[in-house]
């Protein structure tokens, strides 16, 4: 996974709630045998027409905010369905952090187990982002993880996460990395385990 550490990038609005799973990345995107091309279908339906034509009044059609790596989104972010592609799909496109008020629990699951930060904020502060970042000449932001700070023109904000997967996310780990970390005491106690059950070493 990508190391998360301090971030400089667009931050782009979309604030409405309960953004589902299905909007995040359709139905017709999950057929793939592997995870190539979910960037297209990020949003699809609201970044492009029937005929496959961007659509320009689409936020991530517009210039200012094409190339965003941050998305500030209403509460209840990604509820609906489990499918892990909607954060695939973020990810490939080239998203690094969401910041809602609240999201769905399985989702949120999901950007922890896959390196996308995903911060909760409270209402005003998240509103506050917002505005901000809704005038293409403020909306920039800097996400310091190590200081968990978020800093805008003017405007700084403090936000907290679990310790374990901000551990990870500094150190680009997933699942298996974190596992490896303890390397050196699985081996010790696969040793000490054998050496006092010698029946179950294979010959």
């Amino acid at each position: 996974m990508q190391a998360f550490v301090k971030v400089r990038g667009i931050a782009v609005p979309l604030a409405a709630s309960n953004i589902d799973t299905d909007v995040i990345m359709p139905k017709q995107f999950l057929k793939g045998i592997d995870r190539s091309g979910l960037d297209r279908g990020l949003f699809y339906h609201l970044r492009f027409d029937e005929q496959g034509s961007p659509r320009p009044g689409f936020i991530l059609n517009q210039a200012e905010w094409r190339d965003a790596a941050f998305l500030i989104a209403g509460p209840n972010f990604g509820c609906g369905s489990s499918r892990e592609h909607a954060v695939w799909g973020l990810m490939q496109y080239g998203i690094r952090c969401i910041i809602a008020q609240s999201f769905a629990g399985i989702f949120f699951d999901n950007c922890a187990r896959n390196g996308l930060l995903a911060i909760e904020l409270g209402e005003e502060e998240v509103r506050r982002l917002l505005d901000l970042v809704s005038s293409p000449a403020d909306n920039v932001l800097t996400i310091d993880l190590n200081n968990e700070t978020i800093c805008g023109r003017g405007l700084e904000i403090d936000f907290e996460i679990d310790p374990i997967r901000k551990d990870s996310l500094l150190k680009g780990l997933d699942a298996v990395g974190q596992t490896l970390e303890f390397r050196d005491e699985i081996r010790t106690f696969e040793r000490n385990y054998l050496r006092e059950n010698p029946w179950l070493e294979q010959k």
